[in-house]
């Protein structure tokens, strides 16, 4: 076993002891439940648009797109457009290395790798900061709900020109809103690739956080996909992810498709 291989079973082991320790994991809700009422995940942006996301699931995702190397990323609930641009950059970043690795220039005019925003209200201010931004060229949007069936043709349209495609759905958190997602975007995921459903901390919070929202304990995003995944076997938890990063809005909600 060489060195490398050596560190990567140091952290297998971390990642199990994290698992298996309940207590931490436990304390971690706790002070998940705590930072909510401050409204925590308001606090970050990336390159200057707010991202209302936490940082460790943010480093999840990009852990994941260096793995995948996707060319359509697919996101439901555009927000501010923070999350799109940082998509965004790391494809890009995954565009500058494949240049190197080959030899040839990165034309950011001529790539290939795109984030598909869909969200059913793109607010002006937020598309022209959006469209202004020089990741633009990496980001494509469709204002209309995810779940209508015009939009949905639309991003299966489009999804047919890429080969290897991440789904991330963060917008209407109700299970039924979220399990016609699942239904309409899941069946994109490319073999190896993930569909990573956010909010799945909702049902584990107390009703009285989401007490002015139509979701909350028992019908969210975590419903959602136990009912998902009851009949679609093509699909896994990876629950290595949310054990390792502790604090997560995503607990059972990184969906790896297998098959």
């Amino acid at each position: 076993m060489d060195e490398i291989q050596k560190f990567a079973r140091e952290v297998e082991q971390n990642i199990q002891g994290l698992a298996e320790d309940q207590e931490l994991q436990q304390l971690s809700r706790v002070w998940t439940r705590e930072v909510a009422r401050h409204k925590w995940s308001y606090n970050f942006a990336w390159m200057g648009r707010p991202a209302i996301q936490f940082p460790n699931d943010a480093w999840a995702m990009q852990e994941l797109i260096w793995q995948v190397k996707p060319d359509l990323i697919i996101e439901a609930g555009i927000a501010h457009g923070g999350s799109l641009v940082y998509y965004a950059s790391l494809l890009a970043m995954l565009d500058m290395c494949e240049a190197v690795e080959s030899g040839v220039a990165c034309d950011p005019a001529k790539t290939r790798r795109k984030v598909l925003g869909l969200d059913i209200d793109i607010r002006s201010h937020n598309r022209v900061a959006i469209e202004n931004h020089p990741m633009a060229n990496w980001i494509q949007m469709i204002e209309g709900s995810s779940v209508a069936p015009e939009t949905i043709a639309k991003v299966a349209d489009i999804a047919k020109g890429y080969r290897r495609i991440l789904v991330s759905l963060d917008s209407n958190h109700t299970h039924e809103h979220v399990l016609a997602e699942l239904k309409a975007y899941a069946p994109l995921v490319t073999a190896g690739s993930y569909c990573v459903v956010f909010d799945t901390i909702v049902d584990e919070m107390p009703a009285e956080l989401s007490a002015n929202r139509p979701w909350g304990p028992g019908n969210n995003p975590k419903t959602a996909v136990r009912e998902y995944l009851a009949q679609h076997p093509e699909f896994e938890i990876d629950a290595d992810i949310h054990h390792k990063l502790l604090i997560t809005v995503a607990p059972d909600g990184y969906l790896k498709r297998i098959a």
